[in-house]
């Protein structure tokens, strides 16, 4: 399959079959994509927490966040979750890095020089900027090329996914033992699709012209019809949603998979998590002032 087509059909697949585990062979080549990502510097700040259900301890499992705004059933479901991470700690050493690329000549042409402009210029500037750089958002942005690397190599491999955020932290935090160098990007989650590949159609999407544009921001970028058409053949755009069958499929999957037929039912359980971990925060600052 071309890459056209893979990320015309790479939308998000919400309903997974949760008897089916994934093979690991299958989550390794994701991760083996997301590390040969780009990043900048070649700090490699990017992280992942495999959680197997079948193999994981209960108080990971139970560490589980009750969910999102849109659908909490992902988490309780999903075969695999993938916790992705930033490790702040990893631009402190960004110099072991840097020299990395020299001797493998992807920065300096002589070696020798580019060694010592290393030591002597770039790096000290680097540690000098380090807030800066953190604060930056490149950082976050070279971990998320990594997370779409993995999850292009995830349909190639017959699976669905979703990435979603997680408002409350601190218990999941907590089980997995995480470091305090490390930030949860998102969780995704992998499993084999219940749902057709297609996922109900194309979901809605702002025009092109609105989103990019060309020399000055508010001059459109030009919108070719014919690359339209050339797209289409390639099947990375795709009818629109909701297809004919599309909400036939949702009451069936709603029943196989016994979950709430109500968009965002299950916001007042995240809101009280989330309740829950401030109230905790806030216990625990008043401790550290006695």
């Amino acid at each position: 399959m071309e890459l056209k087509e893979v990320i015309g059909n790479r939308r998000s697949i919400r309903f997974l079959l949760p008897h089916k585990p994934v093979e690991r062979e299958k989550i390794q080549k994701m991760l083996e994509a997301a590390t040969l990502s780009s990043f900048w510097g070649n700090v490699r700040a990017l992280r992942a927490l495999v959680i197997e259900r079948d193999t994981a301890a209960q108080e990971v499992l139970d560490a589980i966040p009750p969910g999102t705004a849109i659908g909490g059933w992902q988490f309780r479901l999903a075969p695999v979750l993938i916790v992705w991470l930033v490790d702040w700690s990893a631009i402190d050493v960004q110099g072991d890095r840097l020299h990395e690329l020299v001797d493998a000549g992807a920065a300096g042409i002589d070696q020798e020089a580019s060694h010592r402009y290393l030591d002597e210029s770039l790096i000290p500037f680097f540690k000098a900027a380090g807030d800066s750089i953190k604060s930056g958002g490149m950082t976050e942005l070279d971990c998320g090329q990594g997370i779409a690397q993995a999850t292009l190599v995830a349909f190639e491999e017959g699976l669905g996914t979703c990435l979603l955020g997680v408002p409350a932290q601190k218990k999941l935090r907590r089980a997995l033992e995480l470091p305090e160098s490390c930030d949860i990007l998102c969780v995704q989650t992998v499993g084999y699709p219940a749902e057709s590949p297609e996922a109900g159609g194309q979901r809605p999407r702002l025009p092109l012209e609105q989103l990019y544009f060309l020399n000055s921001y508010g001059e459109s970028f030009p919108r070719s019809e014919e690359v339209v058409e050339e797209l289409k053949r390639d099947r990375m755009l795709q009818e629109p949603a909701p297809l004919p069958w599309r909400f036939d499929e949702l009451r069936y999957l709603a029943k196989a998979l016994d979950i709430p037929p109500i968009f965002g039912e299950e916001v007042v359980e995240i809101g009280q998590e989330m309740v829950k971990e401030m109230s905790e925060a806030q216990g625990e600052g008043e401790g550290e002032g006695e």
